[in-house]
């Protein structure tokens, strides 16, 4: 993991905010824009702290393929200069900090701007997953997200079009315990 690209971010950490940074592919764009929110799910256990002391990191690695003896090989790289086309995987750990565990817990990220997120890359274990089109207000499934197209008239979104990644966790975060989620994007030329 590339800890040189990582940024812790609150829970009262706005969007727009981390939306709102110079844009430079470097380091300094990965600081400022891949961050992720915890929010709290509908339907979370009411008895649980609502301050519960659960981090987001994100890191993004540069993804380099090279072919060797007929192999395709993959290597990780730290994503501080990066060109169209370049894949970049970015991860999220989610930690409880916590003395109990918290249910229902949900959080997101924003695709970067300047990224385009690669279809059904986004996963994380005993997560579902939900993707936004209109800058993180509201979020669905693939299947019933719409845009409108050039045209005005309203089709079905793409992976190009989403603007962020919410992940809800349908298992128990326990005290003191980690999971990770992951998400891929290429750099728009």
């Amino acid at each position: 993991m590339n800890f040189f690209v990582k940024k812790r971010v609150s829970k009262n950490c706005k969007a727009e905010a981390r939306r709102s940074a110079p844009i430079g592919l470097t380091a300094a764009l990965w600081l400022g824009l891949v961050a992720a929110a915890p929010v709290r799910a509908e339907g979370v256990d009411p008895s649980a702290p609502a301050d519960a002391p659960v981090t987001v990191t994100t890191s993004a690695e540069l993804i380099q393929t090279k072919i060797v003896n007929g192999h395709e090989i993959l290597k990780l790289l730290p994503a501080d200069r990066l060109v169209g086309g370049d894949l970049v995987i970015y991860t999220l750990e989610v930690r409880n900090l916590g003395t109990v565990g918290v249910d229902g817990y949900a959080f997101t990220s924003p695709i970067p701007q300047h990224m385009s997120y690669v279809a059904d890359s986004a996963v994380a274990p005993g997560a579902e997953v939900r993707y936004s089109v209109d800058g993180g207000r509201s979020f669905d499934t693939p299947e019933n997200l719409m845009v409108h197209g050039p045209d005005g008239k309203q089709r079905p979104a793409v992976a190009a079009d989403y603007t962020h990644i919410r992940w809800l966790l349908k298992n128990r975060l326990k005290a003191g315990s980690m999971t990770l989620a992951r998400f891929r994007a290429t750099v728009i030329e």
